[in-house]
């Protein structure tokens, strides 16, 4: 059985659900907690009592002299980390913290809290540094439960760039203490990266069973239902999760998703609201865009593209879309330059090659049309109005041979489905075979 589906059923998921890069810092040991192999000094343990009661600045006032005078003492490094945490100081903590790490490189505590603030500011790298340490640790009176910590925050960072390993992680925390509700979310979604779709949604379901509130099963399972366009299962459960939540912007988001794939008229105007109250929120925006797209609202679809594109100019899927928009409004020329800037930027883009090829066909560039259209072949087959394009830019550079060759592929794709051009081809066929 693969790995991630055994972790899938190992768990039963509990009520509770918490972000563990945002759980506050574990308080430091105590006289009452665990007596230190050393003496502590009376301004760390007065410093400590303080810290009990969350009074910081008294803390700090006997935190700050001890450590001018005792600059390597790891308890008191730690404990000024702590205060520093505490108060959202976070340069500050985590130099308290390296400190620490450097006085006592044993230091269980240090090393943890460390690296789950490397993680909060996204330094993924040395994040995942001192929290591996930490599990090499011997974590004392902080416990087994201290060091699953370690291990989960690892699978949290390792799960979007490697599954695998962070399943392993989350393994090892199981082992130490048990599974949680947030390790059942953490295991499905591993589940749904590695293409094990029906675990996720074991998994996913089996959390909204215990919690039907859970923000984040809903909104995972109702990207694998759309993912599987599921759409009336997922509108269900959009609807519902968002009686609960109803100010949730990612629920919104998906449920705006599922009413458009429906074709519904409710999705434009949820879409517009989400984006009135979000106006700087690009994927709402770039949702709306398609959404205006669909309803044939071409001027309103492209001023979001063009807002979308101000933040990045060099997107080929952007360019291409504001193309298509431009290709509506019969902007030829400023079409003709967003698909050529796209396929320039990918010339893998086969809608890119599609665009530039019929901007360049009504802005009279037939050399470029057929360069356009040999390139869109590496990627698409030939549809009827392909050759069509084919067959005008051979005729308009009079290559006659081309030219009738393609009014013929083009007839017979066509057969009847565009009368105007086939009548035009058939009269410049009636031109070019003429003997």
């Amino acid at each position: 059985m693969h790995r991630i589906a055994l972790i899938i059923l190992l768990l039963a998921p509990v009520a509770g659900f918490g972000q563990i890069f945002t759980q506050n810092p574990a308080k430091p040991a105590t006289k009452a907690d665990a007596p230190p192999a050393l003496p502590v000094s009376e301004e760390v343990a007065e410093a400590e009592a303080a810290i009990v009661k969350s009074e910081w600045k008294a803390a700090e006032a006997k935190l700050d002299p001890w450590l001018a005078a005792h600059p390597a003492d790891a308890r008191a490094l730690f404990d000024a980390g702590y205060v520093a945490d505490a108060q959202n100081r976070q340069e500050a903590a985590a130099g308290f913290y390296r400190r620490a790490v450097e006085a006592n490189p044993q230091s269980f505590e240090a090393r943890v809290e460390l690296g789950l603030l490397l993680a909060r500011q996204e330094k993924t790298s040395e994040a995942r540094t001192e929290l591996t340490a930490a599990t090499q640790l011997d974590p004392g009176e902080a416990g087994a439960s201290a060091k699953a910590r370690a291990w989960r925050a690892l699978a949290e960072i390792d799960s979007t760039t490697d599954p695998a390993k962070a399943s392993e992680e989350l393994l090892e925390a199981l082992k130490l203490t048990p599974e949680t509700q947030a390790d059942t979310l953490l295991a499905a979604e591993l589940a749904a990266q590695s293409g094990q779709i029906e675990a996720a949604d074991q998994a996913y379901r089996r959390v909204l069973a215990k919690d039907p509130k859970s923000a984040a099963a809903n909104a995972g399972l109702a990207h694998l239902l759309i993912a599987r366009k599921q759409y009336p299962e997922a509108e269900t459960l959009l609807r519902a999760a968002l009686e609960q939540a109803p100010e949730d912007t990612a629920l919104t988001a998906q449920l705006a998703t599922v009413l458009a794939a429906e074709d519904k008229a409710e999705a434009l105007p949820l879409l517009e609201k989400l984006h009135e109250a979000h106006p700087k929120d690009l994927p709402i925006t770039r949702m709306l865009a398609a959404v205006l797209d669909d309803a044939g609202d071409a001027v309103g679809a492209d001023k979001l593209y063009v807002m979308l594109l101000e933040a990045s100019p060099n997107d080929p899927k952007l360019l291409v879309a504001h193309g298509q928009e431009l290709i509506r409004q019969l902007k030829y020329t400023e079409a003709f330059a967003a698909f050529n800037k796209a396929t320039r930027l990918d010339e893998a883009n086969a809608d890119g090659w599609s665009g530039l090829a019929f901007a360049a066909s009504r802005t009279n560039q037939p050399a470029v049309t057929i360069h356009a259209l040999t390139m869109r072949a590496k990627f698409l087959p030939e549809v009827p109005s392909t050759y069509f394009l084919w067959a005008i830019s051979y005729d308009a550079l009079h290559q006659k041979v081309q030219a009738s060759a393609y009014y013929h592929h083009f007839l017979d794709a066509a057969a009847g489905k565009m009368p105007d051009q086939e009548w035009q081809a058939r009269q410049r066929l009636i031109v070019l075979e003429k003997k």
